[in-house]
């Protein structure tokens, strides 16, 4: 029995039979309330199977559709460069248990923290409603929102981008009926047609190709592999080049004819190396090895190459597919232009079940160089032991300067880090993973409004240890003024907001979403409900949400931008739902994200 039962027990002994009778009733009466409130204390949350199988067994879609196949059947083109015959397979893993688990054990959840976190997940999901309803009526169909003016626009060729981008988020919500009739909309896209003559290779992949596989795993419905599969041939027509690499824009009307494209001379890392993840899923979902033998050689190019840069390890931000050339170039970043090709390495790694070898030697040859080169520490007022990613420029001599100016969209790192530690038996990158993570929510907490502005600039320590940084004022002044956009408004330690903007980006909560499943720490918690809170006020509108033009200013009414990014419900109110969500929801044993969040079911 519990403890609670012997010592009631002890204070209520009976001093005679009448009074033993009336005690041993309350006695009886506290135990089964004790017990009660142990049981419903102990009540575990759903698990993620639990939840999904709510859906799964709720009946045929609630709105019915017709299924319209595409204009073009890119399947069935006859390309001018056709891959080799012996085309590669996808690589047979070891078992199983070669890769090690990642998420933390969680252990039982008391009453109090489930109510906490509840109330917090549930004020996400009203806002993501919000933001979808209103997506719903002024945008259906268009690719994304323009909150202030009450209308939509296309921005990638016209496919409806808000909408697939959206769909697993929908689903993981229990937003049963808007997924419903998302997936009608879906299956009357026409992917033959765009709203432009050239489409972004890289968006496409991500964004569509990503949500439609991420939201069939999720669903089983037919109809989104089918269009995933329509999708994924108009991809692949990208690599009907004469060097089978990719192409950064297709041309459509080009790639209609099956004559062949051109290759660009010069492109960001970023584009060809994303490409990977989803492209092998989709070998995995159908049983083709086409897709994967398309991005074999992108595999093959980088692994080549990784050593022979400027600064091994680390590849420049703009590499050529044309010359095949991934190690010319002077400026390196894990920010804009390169930061997905970092992060697939690992994902990778962990889709193919080990079975690449190649992918862990990438994964730790950026990340050695990350940390020599590229991670600084910050002059901060109180020495929070903290990371911030910078830029490295190495000039003719070979000789690398750091730049210590970082953007919102390297916060992706802190997440990365983590998870590559785990996936290597790395606890020192885990804990790299969280200093580098606690930089981004220091910047989050630093301004006024709350947000991180979307580029901005530190005083590094000269060291990268642990040991306490002590703070200059006069030095941060000093650095602060040297800037042409000098702004003496900025909280003390940041030199330069020069992009004072927040667009709606997830790269930070993404981390703190890693960091929380990886470690179970409550500070990553606390530091997402506290970034919730202020880019849901910040950039609340009538209508859905809005980007913010400056947040290094607290005025009573933000200046906004007119638009609302497909990757807001895609990632960050996503990200923010899945914290505040059962931990087996999308557990990361279990799952590998995609850059835009969809999550691929990892293979057993």
């Amino acid at each position: 029995m519990p403890p609670l039962y012997h010592y009631v027990r002890r204070q209520l002994r009976p001093r005679n039979h009448l009074a033993g009778l009336r005690r041993r009733n309350i006695l009886v009466a506290v135990a089964f309330c004790f017990c009660l409130f142990y049981f419903l204390d102990s009540f575990k949350s759903p698990t993620e199977s639990e939840l999904l199988e709510r859906h799964m067994n709720s009946g045929p879609p609630l709105h019915p559709f017709t299924l319209m196949k595409s204009s073009v059947d890119w399947g069935s083109i006859e390309y001018r460069h056709p891959p080799q015959k012996q085309l590669r397979h996808l690589p047979k893993p070891p078992k199983r248990s070669s890769l090690p688990s990642i998420q933390h054990r969680f252990k039982k959840e008391f009453s109090e923290a489930r109510r906490t976190r509840e109330e917090r997940r549930k004020t996400v999901l009203q806002l993501t409603r919000k933001c979808w309803d209103s997506y719903r009526t002024y945008a259906w169909k268009q690719d994304a929102l323009l909150p202030l003016s009450r209308r939509g626009t296309d921005q990638f060729s016209g496919w409806a981008a808000t909408l697939v981008d959206s769909l697993d988020t929908l689903w993981l919500m229990g937003l049963r009926d808007e997924f419903d009739e998302a997936v009608a909309a879906v299956a009357e896209i026409d992917f033959g047609n765009s709203s432009s003559p050239l489409v972004n290779i890289f968006e496409t992949n991500i964004r569509y190709l990503g949500g439609l596989m991420a939201a069939y795993e999720l669903s089983k419905r037919d109809v989104l592999l089918h269009k995933a599969v329509e999708l994924g041939d108009l991809i692949y027509g990208g690599f009907n080049t004469e060097n089978r690499m990719p192409v950064d824009m297709i041309n459509i009307d080009a790639a209609k004819e099956g004559s062949g494209l051109m290759v660009e001379p010069t492109v960001v890392s970023a584009s060809p190396g994303t490409l990977t993840l989803e492209l092998a899923r989709l070998s995995q979902l159908t049983g083709d090895p086409k897709y994967f033998d398309a991005i074999t050689p992108i595999i093959d190019l980088f692994y080549r190459g990784q050593n022979q840069t400027a600064l091994p390890g680390l590849f420049p931000m703009y590499v050529s597919m044309l010359r095949e050339d991934v190690t010319t170039g002077s400026t390196f970043t894990l920010g804009g232009g390169a930061d997905s090709i970092y992060e697939y390495f690992p994902k990778l790694h962990a889709l193919l079940g080990g079975g690449e070898p190649r992918l862990a030697t990438l994964t730790r040859g950026f990340m050695h160089a990350a940390k020599r080169h590229l991670f600084f520490r910050p002059m901060i007022p109180d020495n929070d032991d903290m990371l911030i990613s910078g830029n490295v420029n190495v000039d003719q001599a070979g000789v690398a300067h750091l730049d210590p100016e970082t953007e919102h969209l390297a916060c992706f790192i802190g997440g990365t880090f983590a998870l590559a530690g785990r996936l290597l038996s790395s606890d020192e990158d885990v804990e790299v993973g969280a200093r580098l993570t606690r930089g981004c929510v220091y910047a989050y907490r630093s301004f006024p409004t709350g947000m991180m502005p979307e580029r901005l600039t530190m005083v590094p320590c000269l060291g990268k240890t642990k040991k306490p940084c002590a703070w200059d004022e006069q030095k941060w002044k000093t650095e602060t003024e040297k800037q042409p956009d000098y702004k003496p408004h900025l909280p003390r330690g940041f030199t330069t907001a020069k992009d004072p903007r927040y667009i709606l980006r997830p790269e930070a909560i993404e981390s703190v979403f890693y960091m929380w499943r990886i470690t179970g720490e409550a500070e990553w918690q606390d530091a997402a409900w506290d970034m919730f809170q202020a880019v849901a006020k910040g950039t609340a509108t009538e209508l859905g949400s809005a980007a913010v033009l400056d947040v290094t200013v607290a005025n009573p009414k933000l200046p906004q931008d007119d638009y609302m990014e497909s990757f807001w419900i895609a990632e960050t109110l996503k990200y923010f739902y899945l914290v505040f969500s059962p931990p087996d929801l999308i557990s990361l044993d279990e799952y590998v994200l995609n850059t835009e969040a969809h999550p691929f079911r990892l293979q057993r």
